[in-house]
């Protein structure tokens, strides 16, 4: 008997390539019943998130991330190719070692192939007069010109730009854009003739497992995070020079999240997946690092969905609120 039909939304937390883990946790839940709702994600989380959104299925994830050639991603342009200075080289004139521009192609070759291109195509009809709902999809990304945290495509607009119209791998790209490590996109307001340097949604926000929370309303569904966990977090750093102090500087930004500064009501609905090491920036990952991580992910969502309990959940945080409107306009539109 195929398993009951379950709604559910979902925050995925960055991490690079560790993102794997995250393909493998979200097969299980869909193997389990689940569906997806909305969807939100920061940098890797972010690209699961795109690809979720535009239709693609857990075990199809699955597929991508075992054919895609990560090393590609280190892409350089001109003087950047040459060894060792080129990427230096990059940073230092370009404010990052690699372009980026193939992994944007490659995104949108992806998205493209479900017909999506704008958050016009990721459009939820019901829930399409509810600003917090309306897309689909929601990815993070760090304004640091002006300093402030982008949730996309709806902050699209600070910029003179119809959310709708914002191309989703261009969004996904700001999303992921390592400090240092890749080039910053420059979002540029044609009409304000101002610009900014967009970059990782993670220097700010790395796990927004709060983003489809009202004050007011029982949620209709749970959402769940996804967020990755390290082996040995809080271990001291080697240090030797401006090299790995510039390592250790980004590697404290991106991925000291530690669980335990999570809300309870929020650690109660994350799913932990351990790294099992892997760190990231590792696009030499091997193939048995690769399943590795993925099965990782699984194994994950196998013991939190064991003894996950949405009812639970609702009486013992959300007790009290307005009935779920989501629900209801679902219910509306059958």
């Amino acid at each position: 008997m195929p398993p009951e039909t379950l709604i559910a939304d979902a925050v995925f937390e960055g991490g690079g390539v560790k993102g794997i883990g995250l393909a493998g946790a979200v097969a299980v839940a869909e193997e389990k019943g689940y569906r997806w709702s909305n969807l939100a994600g920061t940098s890797a989380g972010g690209i699961v998130a795109s690809l979720l959104a535009a239709g693609y299925s857990g075990v199809e994830l699955k597929d991508i991330i075992s054919k895609v050639d990560y090393t590609r991603f280190k892409d350089c342009r001109g003087p950047g190719r040459l060894p060792v200075i080129g990427p230096i080289s990059s940073l230092l004139f370009r404010k990052g070692m690699y372009e980026g521009r193939y992994f944007e192609s490659w995104l949108r070759g992806l998205l493209r192939e479900k017909n999506v291109r704008t958050f016009a195509d990721l459009v939820i009809e019901e829930f399409k007069e509810d600003d917090r709902y309306r897309f689909k999809l929601r990815v993070i990304a760090s304004d640091v010109t002006r300093g402030r945290m982008l949730v996309l495509p709806q902050d699209a607009a600070q910029f003179g730009m119809k959310p709708e119209d914002l191309d989703v791998a261009a969004a996904v790209r700001m999303s992921m854009s390592i400090p240092f490590f890749f080039e910053p996109v420059i979002f540029r307001n044609r009409k304000a003739r101002q610009s900014s340097y967009i970059v990782d949604g993670g220097v700010l926000s790395n796990f927004p497992v709060w983003l489809f929370d009202t004050e007011s309303d029982v949620p209709a569904w749970p959402t769940f995070g996804f967020k990755l966990v390290e082996p040995e977090e809080g271990a001291p750093r080697r240090i030797r020079g401006p090299v790995s102090l510039l390592a250790a500087l980004f590697g404290t930004m991106m991925e000291a999240h530690d669980a335990r500064y999570i809300e309870n009501e929020q650690f109660v609905r994350t799913i932990p997946i351990p790294t099992l090491g892997v760190k990231t920036t590792e696009f030499n990952i091997t193939t048995e690092r690769t399943e590795a991580l993925y099965h990782s992910g699984r194994r994950a969502a196998e013991e939190f969905l064991a003894t996950w309990n949405f009812e639970e959940y609702t009486n013992k945080y959300r007790r009290g609120k307005a009935p779920p409107r989501r629900r209801a306009l679902l219910q509306a539109a059958v």
